[in-house]
């Protein structure tokens, strides 16, 4: 080890000490409190030995020499010159940087320049941050806080806390949480509000809860929180009341209310302890709030809002509002962007188990490929063919007959040249998978196809796919397919007849309902046209991510069961290319900033419009390049996808939401909120490094050959892939995989496959035991039968077969059912008292029973079918001889093959 480095070892140890981080230029980040960054970057090509921060802004230097060095006026005119020259595009706390370290590893001299009389002074130590904070009267409620321990804490429910801090020492008011459904959002809720009513100058919490009922669980869980200095339960420490009348305690340090609770005490009404706060005006309008309030508007220090999606905006927004000097954080595990845009887009955790298409919110999709001849290879248009004209500038049709053959590309398919034979093949494939493939449990009802959203590429296409689909869908209502455009008259009416009414089946729109439209029952979104923009794809797809109530949906869908997810038909390998950020224009900053230059800029928070649009273009080309491993390396980093980061900052700029950018020590809070997943993620920001420097860009064998319909091969590997690890993860602790996997020949009961399967569709929807085997089916259709009838589909015991296919214990994946009249057979022939003719018939009977629900006995039948039970009794002799024939035949139907 060099001198210099001996000297290092002990400076970066008294830093520690003093409760200083010490971190590299790459792996600064804001919210870390108080940091040392080693060869801090300055004007002029020069660097100081270590450059620090508190909450993110400088505010010293410390020169370090090696031990032998003596810290002379060359040493002190050096550092001194530093503190001048700290780069624009860093926040301060004064300037010149007030403060000055000089350190051999044995020495430490010390200098604030704010003190003109004062030189350097020897010093023991190097000042803690608290103690720089009270020299030089800066002005931060969050310096007290002590580092927060992991230990009883789950790592999101740390990271929220952690960045919630950070958030609100950074100047943030307002920060949004986003936690999974059973993540322990209350519990976060807890642990934040214990420690910023602790050691913070917080005094007054108001818990807001979207109903009464849920405000006595949230009162309970504060009661039952001890994770906290002393182990004492968090109501003993801090009185906490559930808001029950017109009168708070002037002791309460925790107030649970629902909103229009809150109202009512604000406004002097009559409050009753009910489960109905609706009642506190159900008019519907807009509260308002005039006269005299009975709370002042700084009675909250804190505002917690639970379930924020629904109570930060609509009628009862200004009560929120109404607290101005309250810091406010949301929970919820679905954010609107309405949620995002109260937060000022400060969403400081993303832990959420699955994000919708566009927004995080919703529910997931699967892709379900068309390919047709014309749609991949183009096709010709032959001489002397009659074909209808239109020109496009002036809408003119008419009738002509060509005069020569000309061929016509893929791409222009749709958009020079209509082809109705492509767009019925496409409609009638589409019409007869509905039933077959995409919802094969449903009762086949042409009248009540799933809610079904199809993109034309122009309004002349969009024409001709109603007229053709009238066609294809013959003996419907004259509502049954409706075009959705510009020219089709009142669309505000079309879209709501669409969202609620029954024979309003297919709606057909070129880009009017691409965005912002809410079709809840929707449940298919076919894409008859390319999209090359991501920005539209992602808003066009995310038309079918909203979710619905089983009943909300079957009064639009009757013959449906529920909407788990919603399926993509993709007519023109819209789903098999990448897409492309268009940046909104503007000039970009000079393009020889680096990456690295660039990551550092936007870090310490100069967020300029252009610094903004060339990291979105970055990213954008960063995603582009990367493979899908490599992508989600960094979702797995940053809690964010390449692609969705890029789409927010250049939507974000394009409709002008952000506040004016002056200069890096305004709050600029939008734009911060934006950046976060990068600016407070090092490990993030450096891999996006590592993908920028070596990149290679892998394209996809072309599949034009290939004519097709099924669903997406990869999106089927990837299920049955999923579906094979949760069997073999789980096959010690589930029974019904615990016998399967072993071959034991133990009873698998009705109950026992009905847990396995309520087990299955907890874990994922696409584990539906139905689609599950049309996803084999895609993957190896010569060993996989098909169903033949309505009653094998819907047999429990395909499940059995469906796990014995994933273990490899069966070479094909075919139903019990359809084995099932053999294997009787060969039981009456291997039993070992021979049957009667008539005892035969009469338990071939329990057969169908087997196959449909798994192992039964004597009293399963009983309770089936009493007559039956009393007729084999009769044939058979006693109760006990039909026992043992009935269980000696389950286990001969559903044993493996």
């Amino acid at each position: 080890m060099t001198p210099e480095q001996k000297a290092r070892e002990i400076i970066n140890r008294m830093l520690n000490e003093s409760g200083w981080e010490i971190v590299n230029r790459d792996h600064y980040s804001p919210n870390i409190s108080a940091v040392a960054i080693e060869e801090g970057i300055l004007k002029g090509s020069l660097e100081a030995d270590y450059l620090l921060f508190i909450n993110g802004k400088a505010i010293g230097v410390l020169e370090a020499k090696k031990e032998e060095c003596r810290l002379s006026n060359v040493v002190m005119e050096q550092a001194e010159r530093y503190t001048y020259r700290l780069p624009d595009w860093c926040s301060y706390w004064y300037q010149p940087l007030p403060i000055i370290y000089l350190s051999n590893g044995k020495e430490i001299l010390f200098r604030n320049i704010n003190n003109l009389d004062e030189d350097y002074l020897t010093v023991p130590r190097i000042h803690s941050p608290r103690e720089i904070v009270k020299m030089l009267g800066i002005e931060d409620e969050y310096s007290g806080l002590p580092s927060l321990q992991k230990k009883g804490l789950r790592d999101c429910q740390y990271e929220a806390i952690t960045e919630l801090e950070s958030s609100f020492r950074l100047g943030q008011s307002r920060a949004l949480m986003v936690l999974a459904t059973g993540a322990g959002k209350t519990f976060t809720a807890c642990m934040a509000a214990y420690r910023l009513l602790s050691y913070t100058p917080v005094k007054r919490v108001l818990f807001l809860v979207d109903r009464n009922n849920l405000g006595r669980q949230a009162e309970g869980e504060f009661g039952t929180f001890r994770l906290t200095e002393t182990g004492e339960p968090f109501n003993t420490i801090f009185t906490t009341e559930r808001l029950k009348s017109a009168k708070i305690p002037k002791d309460a340090n925790v107030v649970i209310s629902t909103i229009q609770r809150l109202f009512a005490l604000l406004t002097g009404q009559e409050l009753n302890d009910n489960e109905d706060d609706e009642s506190y005006n159900n008019d519907g309008k807009e509260i308002q709030l005039d006269g005299n309030l009975n709370l002042p508007p700084d009675f909250f220090d804190l505002i917690i809002i639970d379930e924020c999606h629904r109570s930060i905006y609509g009628n009862w927004r200004k009560v929120l509002e109404y607290f101005k000097s309250a810091k406010m954080v949301g929970l919820t595990a679905t954010p609107a962007p309405e949620t995002l845009a109260f937060f000022n887009n400060n969403r400081i955790v993303n832990y959420t188990l699955e994000k919708s298409i566009a927004d995080g919110i919703n529910v997931d999709y699967r892709v379900f490929r068309i390919k047709t001849q014309a749609t991949e290879n183009g096709g010709a248009v032959k001489e002397g063919e009659n074909i209808t004209q239109i020109t496009k500038y002036s809408g003119k049709v008419e009738d002509i007959r060509t005069s020569e053959e000309k061929t016509y590309t893929s791409t222009e398919l749709n958009r020079s040249i209509i082809n109705p034979s492509q767009i019925k093949l496409i409609l009638e494939t589409y019409r007869d998978s509905i039933y077959n493939e995409l919802y094969p449990d449903r009762e086949p009802q042409l009248e009540y196809i799933p809610k079904t959203l199809i993109f034309a590429l122009n309004d002349a296409h969009a024409t001709n796919i109603v007229r053709i689909a009238k066609e294809v869908f013959p003996n419907q209502s004259e509502n049954f397919i409706q075009k959705i455009t510009y020219s089709a008259g009142d669309s505000n009416q079309l879209i709501r007849s669409f969202r609620n009414d029954k024979d309003f089946r297919i709606a057909v729109t070129v880009t009017l309902v691409a965005t912002g439209t809410d079709v809840k029952p929707l449940e298919v979104v076919m894409f008859m046209r390319d999209v090359e923009s991501d920005a539209l794809y992602t808003q066009m797809k995310g038309r079918g991510v909203r979710t619905i109530g089983d009943e909300q949906l079957r009064n639009v869908t009757p013959n449906a069961v529920s909407k788990d997810l919603f399926f993509l038909v993709d007519a023109v390998g819209v789903t098999e290319h990448e897409m492309q950020v268009t940046r909104p224009g503007a000039d970009m900053p000079p393009p020889n900033m680096s990456l690295r230059i660039l990551l550092e800029r936007i870090t310490h928070g100069d967020l300029s419009d252009d610094n903004l649009r060339l990291l979105a273009s970055r990213l954008s080309r960063i995603n582009i390049k990367s493979d899908d491993k490599q992508r989600q390396k960094f979702t797995d980093l940053a809690r964010i996808e390449i692609i969705d980061l890029a789409v927010q900052i250049f939507s974000a700029l394009e409709e002008g939401i952000l506040e004016p950018f002056i200069e890096v020590n305004h709050p600029n809070l939008g734009r911060k909120g934006l950046v976060r997943p990068l600016t407070h993620n090092p490990k993030a920001r450096q891999y996006l490094l590592e993908l920028n420097a070596g990149f290679i860009s892998i394209l996809q064998p072309g599949e034009d050959n290939l004519i097709e319909k099924g669903f997406s091969i990869e999106e089927a590997r990837n299920t049955t892939q999923a579906f094979e690890d949760y069997v073999n993860s789980h096959k010690d602790e589930i029974e019904a995989l615990r016998i399967i996997y072993n071959n034991s020949n133990e009873p698998i009961t009705y109950k026992m496959l009905k847990e396995l399967r309520e087990k299955l569709m907890q874990a994922s929807n696409k584990f539906n035991p139905i689609l599950l085997w049309n996803t084999y089916s895609v993957l190896d259709p010569t060993h996989v039968v098909s169903f033949r009838s309505k009653d094998e589909k819907d047999a429990l015991t395909n499940i059995i077969q469906l796990v014995r296919f994933a273990l490899k214990q069966s070479p094909d994946l075919r139903s019990l059912s359809s084995m099932a009249a053999s294997r009787f057979e060969l039981w009456c022939g291997q039993n070992q008292r021979p049957l009667t003719d008539t005892q035969k018939e009469i338990i071939r009977n329990v057969v169908n029973y087997i196959v449909a629900n798994g192992s039964c006995n004597f009293n399963d039948i009983k309770e089936e079918d009493k007559p039956l039970v009393a007729q084999m009794v009769r044939d058979f002799g006693t109760a006990d001889s039909v026992n043992t024939a009935i269980i000696s035949l389950s286990q001969f139907i559903l044993k493996a093959a």
